[in-house]
C-alpha cells in the first residue's frame, strides 16, 4: 500500500485544535513519517530543526528536498540567513502564530517534526522565554571577564539561576548575565511555563531493538552520511567557506566541521567520514537522553515496515472522528 495514500472512510475530524508531534533522534525517520501523514491529513509540516531554518545549509543538515517540500507545506524552513541568529523565543513565537492560524481557519492539526529538543519543549510546555536578542557587544565583554568571573557574578545576581548551569557552562552563564543585565530582572524570574490548551499528541521514532538499537541507527547514520557525501556536500561546504568564511558558527557544527577539516588538509575524506558518523553518533545520544525524559511521548520503531499504519491508527484514536 502507497504509504501517502489517500484519507481512509474513517477520516479524523480536523476541526478540533490539536498539534502532533514527531521527534526523535537524528537519522530515525521523522520526515519521511511527516510528509506521509500529511498528505493523509492534509497537514502544514513545521520544521523543528536548529539547523533547517538556515538558507544555504543544505545537504548537511539533510533538508527535505525539492520533491518532498512539494508533498506537502513545509514552515521554518529556509527562513533565516546565514549570518543571522534565530533565538529559541523568536522560533517559539513564529511557531505559535503558524499553529494559531491553524486552529483559526479550522485546518488540519499541524506536524511539528525535528530533532531539536528545546525547539519542541518551547511549544509543547509554553516555555516562557525572556524576549532578550543576543546581546554580541555585552557578551564579548563579559566573556573577555572569563568564566570563573562571570559565575560568580551571577550567583551573586541569581542564585536560582546559577544553582541550574554548571560551573563550566559559558553559554548558558552568559546568557542569564545578558538578561540581567539588559533588562534588570534575574532570568530565573523570568522564565515559567505555560502548556498549550489544545491537546498533543507526540509521537516519537527510534530503532526500538532488544540489543542492537545503537547498531541499527548506527546503521542509518552511515548511510545517510555516505548519501550526504555522494549529493555534493563537500562541495557545498567549499561554497559556503568561499562565502562567508570559515568562522562562520553554522560552520562549526555538525559534518560541516568534519568536511571543512578535510578541505584545510587537516583530514582525509575518509576520516572526516567516519569522525561525522562519530559525532553523529554522540549527538543522537543526546537527543536520546533529552527525549525519553518525556514520558509523554509515544515511541514507534523506526524499521518496521507497518510503521505508518501503526502511526496513523494512533492519530485516528488522537483526534475526534466525523460523524
Amino acid at each position: 500500500m502507497d504509504d501517502t495514500s489517500v484519507l481512509y472512510s474513517s477520516e479524523p475530524d480536523s476541526s478540533e485544535p490539536a498539534l502532533i508531534v514527531i521527534c526523535g533522534p537524528t537519522a530515525s525517520g521523522k520526515s519521511g513519517l511527516a510528509i506521509a501523514l500529511a498528505r493523509r491529513l492534509g497537514s502544514i509540516i513545521i520544521s523543528a530543526d536548529s539547523r533547517q531554518v538556515y538558507r544555504e545549509f543544505d545537504i548537511g543538515t539533510a533538508k527535505p528536498s525539492p520533491a518532498d517540500l512539494q508533498q506537502a507545506p513545509h514552515y521554518l524552513i529556509n527562513t533565516c540567513e546565514p549570518t543571522e541568529t534565530l533565538t529559541v523565543a523568536e522560533y517559539q513565537q513564529q511557531v505559535q502564530h503558524l499553529i494559531a492560524k491553524a486552529h483559526r481557519l479550522a485546518e488540519p492539526p499541524p506536524l511539528l517534526v525535528g530533532g531539536t529538543g528545546l525547539y519542541i519543549k518551547s511549544i509543547v510546555r509554553g516555555m516562557q522565554i525572556p524576549r532578550v536578542p543576543p546581546q554580541a557587544a555585552l557578551r564579548s565583554q563579559l566573556a573577555e571577564l572569563g568564566q570563573p568571573w562571570c559565575y560568580t557574578v551571577l550567583q551573586q545576581v541569581d542564585p536560582a539561576a546559577a544553582a541550574r548551569i554548571h560551573p563550566r557552562d559559558q553559554v548558558r552563564t552568559l546568557r542569564s548575565l545578558e538578561v540581567f543585565y539588559t533588562t534588570g530582572i534575574p532570568m530565573s524570574q523570568q522564565q515559567g511555563e505555560r502548556p498549550p490548551a489544545y491537546p498533543i499528541l507526540q509521537i516519537g521514532l527510534d530503532c526500538l531493538g532488544t540489543n542492537d538499537q545503537g547498531d541499527r541507527l548506527t546503521q542509518r547514520i552511515q548511510a545517510r552520511t555516505q548519501h550526504m557525501i555522494a549529493m555534493g556536500f563537500v562541495d557545498e561546504v567549499q561554497t559556503l567557506c568561499h562565502k562567508y568564511g570559515e568562522a562562520l558558527p553554522l560552520l562549526n557544527t555538525l559534518g560541516y566541521q568534519e568536511v571543512r577539516h578535510y578541505l584545510q588538509g587537516t583530514l582525509s575524506l575518509e576520516d572526516a567520514i567516519a569522525q561525522t558518523v562519530l559525532h553523529t553518533r554522540q549527538f543522537a545520544k543526546r537527543q536520546r537522553t533529552w527525549f525519553r525524559a518525556d514520558s509523554t511521548i509515544e515511541w514507534f520503531d523506526s524499521e518496521d515496515p507497518n510503521l505508518v499504519e501503526l502511526v496513523w491508527q494512533r492519530v485516528q484514536d488522537f483526534l475526534p472522528q466525523s460523524s
